[in-house]
């Protein structure tokens, strides 16, 4: 163990400061970069500017003088000059600065100017040892910005002791910084470009170690051992009823799934698929899979209102065949909660749909055998983890309406197998999307007001829960009350939010669906929600301050029954690629093409929203500059794993050494051998 305390300038007492940053060793402490940093150049003091953070470089011209204001404040103050004007530095109540100061000595110092009665001062400087780029890192309590940067300074000095992860040979393919080189220039650059070329050999760093434990885990999954399902005529028999055919899509990704419950491997399949591709009956084929051979089916949803409605659709769609399936949610009554678990315990419940609750200890499967989760990233690696431990080694599918672009998928989901269903059943009405300007907004409410009136449902959705100063931008609070007063006076409005009670939240949901509310003014919590038929308008607020991704989320709410259905996108429409961005809203209804065009226009950064809980925390990465470094960072996994998969060569087993130490704790559910 690389003792922390035995660092220059820390000591018992500073251990204890760090730890608080998650700071245990020599090496948290070198990989613990700047949050940013700052160009700092002198300024003569002639020039100094009333407000701004600036440097000088100065000379000492007398001793410290200490006023003490009627408060009780003693103010430190100490005059300089540098040829060009005079200036104080000046603290409060920090008498003990006097001493840090010899009369003649030049120093360069950085602080907030302060031009006062025509004196300028320099407010609680610190002192430099140079000036150019200088590293900002996030403190804690007692630990100043000057004794941290010393404290990395002297770290720095044992940067050797750092082991060199990858090969000379690897860095020069990938051009990668040699690691020394690379902290050294990580907190204090030569100059900008070698700062980028470091930042660059650690986002690499990153996302390769992230995309080899997935892999490693995707291989893992691979040879564990599973159950291995029989293909069941009943299942042919349930497709052959259905009132509708299949779509090739939907009949590709079934065939991918039925082929991986067939084998002896446990099954780690992602379903991505647009709202309303059909998703859930690839869910309820596996389910009834699983039931004809004598297996329990456990599907977890993020909400009870989206539990109730499986269920509903769920328990109609096979009332002929001979399953039994039961709904699990917190506020189901005692007595009736105890069936379901009594059930679920002795195997007669054959499908169980629910929401948290199905992980909660008291839950226990006679044989669980497949494991659905809808909407998987609002429940992470760990939650899927506790669902499947309820079984032995239960098949997982996994089902997302978030549209994301191909190549983002190998990000977040590089752990599983991927199916699309890139396909929309036919006959699926159009929505009508408008793109318009806030001058328009009259018009789009008296629109939606006579639908309202006519006996349909409508969203108005918006970026803030409350008014912000900071930003510009409608919220749903105010705008809440400012709709009931102009345009909807005679009708029922709901209103729902982040800050709402679980509880709260499940009852406007309830009331909107049931038709008890005409009109839901809401944030994006309702990107992820129920089925309302009678709904056919929504109205996004501010629209250019959503992803396109987000907003095609949205515009799902609606179209869902018989009725034309309309989407308005509010804007400002200030710039070009708000416009083409809105553009494309109007242009496409297919969620994959619209996410392959917000990642071409915007960056990739905003997918990682949908990232699984549970992922290692990127320090250096940031995918909207380091998407090609991902593609390099994936190739060279890919690479290793297809000459090495075992990782046993020397340099290979320095890499595997450092995943098990960097990510056990990310990745506590990854095996490393």
């Amino acid at each position: 163990m690389r003792e922390l305390q035995y660092i220059k300038g820390v000591g018992p007492k500073r251990v204890k400061l760090l730890n608080r940053l998650g700071i245990y060793s020599l090496e948290d402490l070198l990989y613990y970069f700047p949050r940013e940093y700052e160009l700092r150049e002198v300024t003569p003091i002639s020039r100094l500017i009333n407000g701004e953070k600036q440097t000088i470089k100065c000379k000492i011209m007398d001793y410290a003088r200490e006023i003490k204001a009627r408060s009780g404040l003693i103010i430190t103050k100490i005059p300089v000059y540098d040829g060009t004007g005079y200036a104080s530095l000046v603290w409060f109540n920090q008498p003990y600065k006097k001493d840090e100061f010899k009369i003649g000595a030049e120093y360069i110092l950085t602080g907030k100017v302060n031009i006062k009665f025509g004196e300028v001062q320099l407010l609680s400087p610190e002192v430099q040892k140079s000036t150019g780029i200088v590293p900002v890192y996030r403190l804690t309590e007692n630990l100043s910005p000057v004794l941290m940067r010393n404290i990395i300074l002297n770290a720095l000095n044992r940067v050797e002791e750092i082991e060199e992860i990858f090969s000379d040979s690897f860095r020069e393919k990938y051009d990668l910084m040699e690691i020394h080189q690379g902290l050294r220039q990580m907190h204090f650059p030569d100059d900008e470009k070698m700062l980028e070329k470091a930042r660059k050999r650690f986002a690499f760093e990153e996302l390769f170690f992230l995309q080899l434990g997935m892999l490693l885990k995707k291989m893992e999954n691979q040879v564990q051992q599973g159950i291995r399902f029989k293909p069941r005529r009943e299942v042919n028999d349930f497709i052959n009823r259905l009132p509708f055919n299949m779509t090739a899509a939907q009949k590709r990704v079934w065939e991918q799934v039925e082929q991986d419950m067939s084998c002896d491997k446990v099954m780690n399949r992602l379903i991505l698929g647009d709202v309303g591709s059909g998703k859930t009956l690839i869910a309820v084929l596996a389910s009834l899979m699983a039931a004809y051979n004598g297996y329990q089916t456990a599907f977890m949803v993020p909400t009870e209102v989206l539990a109730e409605q499986h269920y509903r659709n769920i328990a109609r769609m096979l009332k002929d065949c001979d399953v039994d399936v039961a709904l699990l949610t917190g506020s189901l009554a005692p007595k009736q909660k105890s069936v379901v678990l009594e059930g679920i315990e002795s195997g007669d419940v054959d499908i169980v749909i629910g929401t948290h609750a199905i992980i909660q200890d008291g839950v226990k499967f006679k044989n669980l055998g497949l494991v659905v989760t809808d909407e998987q990233h609002r429940f992470g690696v760990k939650q899927r983890a506790m669902l499947s431990q309820k079984g032995q080694n239960p098949d997982m599918l996994i089902m997302t309406a978030t549209p994301i672009p191909r190549t983002m998928a190998l990000v977040l989901y590089g752990d599983l197998d991927v199916s699309i269903i890139d396909e929309m059943p036919p006959g699926r009405k159009k929505i009508m999307t408008y793109a318009v300007d806030e001058g328009m907004s009259d018009r789009v409410y008296e629109f939606v007001r006579k639908l309202v009136k006519s006996g349909r449902q409508a969203y108005v959705v918006c970026p803030l829960i409350e008014d912000s100063e900071v930003i510009e931008a409608k919220s749903a609070v105010e705008h809440f009350e400012y709709l009931k007063d102009k345009y909807f006076k005679d009708c029922k409005l709901g209103l729902l939010h982040g800050k709402v009670s679980p509880a709260e939240k499940d009852k406007t949901m309830r009331d909107f669906s049931e038709g008890n509310i005409d009109v839901l003014v809401s944030t994006t919590v309702i990107e992820v929600g129920i089925d309302v038929p009678n709904a056919c308008a929504i109205v996004v607020e501010n629209a250019e301050r959503f992803g396109l991704a987000q907003l095609h989320q949205l515009r799902g709410r609606v179209g869902r029954g018989d009725h034309q259905s309309y989407c308005f996108l509010i804007s400002s429409m200030a710039s070009e690629i708000i416009r083409k961005r809105m553009e494309i809203m109007v242009k496409s209804q297919n969620g994959f093409e619209i996410a392959e065009k917000d990642m071409e226009l915007r960056g990739p950064g905003e997918f990682l929203g949908v990232r699984q809980h549970g992922m290692p925390e990127f320090k250096v990465t940031d995918l909207s500059r380091d998407f090609d470094c991902l593609k390099k960072a994936r190739q060279a996994v890919e690479e290793i794993l297809k000459e090495d998969p075992d990782m046993d060569i020397p340099e290979n087993r320095i890499i595997k050494n450092v995943l098990k130490k960097k990510f056990s704790k990310e990745y506590d559910d990854v095996i490393l051998n």
